[in-house]
């Protein structure tokens, strides 16, 4: 063990990295210092000399570089597995004891400095006695000490100066805002004042730039350069000791001081950067309890379209609400996706702005356009459970596939190069962007990508005449006294509502009834769809959770909360479905269906006069009134699909049309195959099934009388008669008769082999 003769009677140690280390705190002053012998090189016979002289404290003195703090946390735990308390001298980072005892002088001061201000390493408070102070209470070894052996870590020439010590760099007077730092420092008569600037611009621990000016009086000298420099830091220093007429040992003792100072600085807004989130503001019992009644209120989906109205947004009730549950669902598992569709200057962005406005701010992040790859630099949770909202879906083209894995699997991975901090070699470095997320999107063109389309609900703004007038009606409102009442009142209104957001938690929603949903399987694309039907039940249920139990379920020890779909969900989901869904799955655009319906009027009223109707595009734009732009698009779509044939005009001067379709145009939508929910029964969680009488949800009742028909009563069609099952099979199985949908006919299915009672 180097040096056991300065340790004889020390309750505090100094443990260095390396022989020169120590040599650099002896030559200073500090004899109470020892070697390890490399990161890795404290050995058995440190640790029994340490007890054998009843050292009480160890201060780990080594290199400031990634493999000092590895070797000095694991130093730390083996000390103090046998009891003596560990402290870490912190130097600037890349740096070691002996390279910064050259660089700040005197060595002394300097070395006591950090001494002083060295970071406790142990479990809870730090001692009452801060290292490098004398110890009372220090435990007599049986060694006697030396006469001339030097207390504790104080050399002789800073203890006979303590009162003249420079104060800790942490801890010295300074002017911080947002991009200045100013410190003044005084020496006798003078004053040396010293103003950093650009200390925001350094999110990187390897880079500490900054613009610095240092005055006395009225001589000054200004200079950019980086601080971890040394060649550039002592250019500095030599011209400002010119400039200021002062030693330069004084300017380098002030800068680094300032250096250590702008480095605690530093490292705190680094933390704040990469932990940086949006504080919800505080609720007080008022307000929380204002939002709790909301969130209680008995019929919540429909005060929250009265809401929509008086801020302002009139008519588009389900596309309201839709986007309300859509936003709310950021908080389960697989978040719904929107995807407003209208043409310019129709309303989608107010609506989406609408929307949003109900949403707490801290939840919600929008941006006019992405790049490529913005996504995967998101930060790692930045994105959790959060809304994602872009203005306009062509400003998203880019980062179009981000959009759709991120809303298909969860979370985005990326594998980029970059500089390794401690070598400067390039290496592979992963950047992971973890999920849920709820994305929100809006868009004027009629073409929406496919694998854009299957993952949102496209939702479609009233372009009607009737739309219109209301719209004007609400502008000229808005500049009465009413109107100025009004927006008053909205303001409470979303903060209301923004705190019933914030009050709602995410939690698992269990559907009783999920094993008896019906949904189409025409297409491929209803896989998707019906999720998103899913979805819609489970949001319905989470927004309503105040007004649910929570219930609890163990799952592998853990404790798993969780609230139950009521058939109440179910009926409101699909009134829901039925108008949003149902035109996601229309070949036609909303605006396009609309256009249909009025050629088709417009037909009918000509073939009264004429056998054949043939009509160009400007009989049609003076029939609906649509512009001439709007027609093109929509005319070339119908033709495209063979809703419309083109014939060339009479003297070969543009195209007239010939209206092929003779179906129902109507824009009424209707998604077929959901289940009717009068024959859902309200589910109890303490039998095992729906109701007494049935032996679990989706099963069929029993004890009915073999050889009968059971109806499924339905809200527009009455309920049908027990009908006879075949009388030559006494052992017949029951059967339910199904509506097929709005159609007039019925489906006769069989049921499970184990309800046959």
């Amino acid at each position: 063990v180097w040096n056991e003769r300065g340790l004889v009677g020390q309750a505090e140690v100094i443990l260095t990295e390396a022989l020169i280390d120590a040599m650099t705190f002896w030559c200073a002053g500090y004899r109470n210092v020892t070697a390890a012998y490399g990161v890795e090189g404290l050995t058995e016979d440190h640790l029994a000399t340490f007890k054998r002289l009843a050292v009480r404290r160890v201060l780990i003195a080594f290199d400031r570089d990634d493999a000092g703090e590895r070797g000095a946390e694991k130093a730390a735990e083996r000390l103090m597995a046998e009891g003596i308390e560990c402290y870490r001298v912190q130097f600037p980072k890349g740096m070691d004891a002996n390279e910064y005892a050259l660089k700040v002088t005197p060595a002394d001061k300097s070395l006591g400095l950090l001494i002083r201000k060295a970071v406790w390493l142990g479990q809870g408070a730090a001692p009452a006695d801060a290292p490098g102070q004398h110890v009372e209470d220090v435990p007599t070894s049986q060694t006697t000490p030396p006469a001339d052996a030097v207390p504790l870590t104080e050399p002789p020439s800073l203890a006979a100066e303590e009162t003249a010590a420079p104060a800790p760099a942490a801890d010295i007077a300074a002017e911080v805002s947002d991009d200045e730092v100013i410190v003044s420092f005084a020496s006798g008569a003078d004053t040396r004042r010293y103003r950093v600037r650009g200390l925001a611009k350094n999110l990187s621990a390897e880079v500490l730039k900054v613009n610095v000016l240092a005055s006395k009086g009225e001589a000054y000298h200004v200079d950019s350069f980086d601080l971890y420099a040394a060649r550039a830091r002592g250019h500095y220093i030599t011209q400002a000791a010119k400039e200021l007429a002062c030693r330069e040992d004084v300017i380098k003792l002030d800068l680094g001081r300032i250096l250590l100072k702008l480095e605690a600085l530093q490292a705190e807004r680094i933390r704040g950067a990469l932990t940086r989130e949006p504080a919800a503001p505080k609720m007080n019992a008022a307000d929380e309890a204002e939002a709790l009644a909301l969130l209680k209120t008995p019929d919540l989906l429909a005060r929250i379209v009265a809401d929509f109205d008086a801020c302002g947004l009139v008519g588009e009730a389900t596309n309201k609400l839709v986007g309300y549950l859509a936003t709310t669902s950021r908080k389960l598992g697989g978040p719904l996706a929107i995807v407003v569709q209208s043409s310019s200057a129709a309303g989608k962005s107010s609506l989406m702005d609408a929307v949003l406005a109900f949403m707490p701010e801290e939840e919600r992040i929008k941006y006019s356009a992405m790049t490529g790859q913005s996504l995967f630099y998101m930060g790692e949770t930045n994105l959790k459970h959060k809304i994602l909202a872009i203005a306009e879906e062509e400003g998203a083209s880019r980062a179009s596939y981000a959009l759709k894995l991120l809303q298909s699997e969860g979370e985005l991975t990326i594998a980029s190069t970059g500089k390794d901090a401690t070598t400067g070699n390039l290496v592979t470095q992963q950047y992971r962007v973890e999920g849920p997320v709820m994305i929100f999107l809006t868009t004027t063109a009629i073409e929406i990508d496919e694998e854009l389309l299957n993952r949102c609900m496209v939702l479609s703004v009233d372009e009607g005449r009737a739309q219109t007038e209301a719209i004007h009606r609400l502008q000229r409102a808005r500049r009465t006294l009413a109107g100025l009442k009004a927006k008053q009142g909205k303001a409470h209104l979303l903060k209301l509502h923004q705190n019933a957001q914030r009050l709602l938690r995410t939690l698992a929603v269990v559907n009783p009834y999920a094993d008896r949903l019906t949904f189409l399987s025409d297409k491929t694309r209803t896989r998707r769809d019906h999720e998103k039907y899913l979805t819609l039940i489970d949001t319905i249920a989470l927004l309503h959770q105040h007004q649910r139990p929570v219930r609890t379920m163990l799952d592998a020890g853990q404790a798993v909360e969780y609230i139950e779909v009521t058939a109440g969900d179910i009926a409101q989901a699909n009134a829901i479905a039925h108008e949003v869904l149902g035109r996601s799955l229309d070949e036609l655009p909303p605006q396009t269906r609309r256009l249909l319906a009025s050629v088709v009027e417009h037909v009918r009223g000509q073939a009264k006069a004429q056998a054949e109707v043939r009509f160009t595009r400007k009989d049609v734009r003076e029939a609906t009134g649509w512009g001439d732009t709007q027609l093109k698009v929509h005319l070339a779509r119908l033709v495209e699909l063979e809703y419309l044939l083109t014939h060339r005009a009479e003297r070969g001067q543009g195209f007239a049309y010939e209206l092929l379709f003779d179906g129902d145009a109507s824009t009424a939508v209707h998604l077929s195959g959901l289940i009717d929910t009068a024959g859902l029964h309200d589910y109890d969680g303490q039998r095992s099934g729906a109701q007494a009488q049935r032996s679990a949800p989706g099963r069929g009742a029993v004890g009915l009388r073999s050889g009968a028909v059971q109806a499924v009563p339905s809200a527009d069609k009455p309920a049908l008669a027990r009908l006879p099952a075949d009388e030559a099979d006494e052992d017949a199985q029951t059967h339910v008769l199904r509506p097929n949908g709005k159609h007039p006919s019925y489906v006769v299915t069989p049921l499970a082999a184990e309800a046959r009672q």
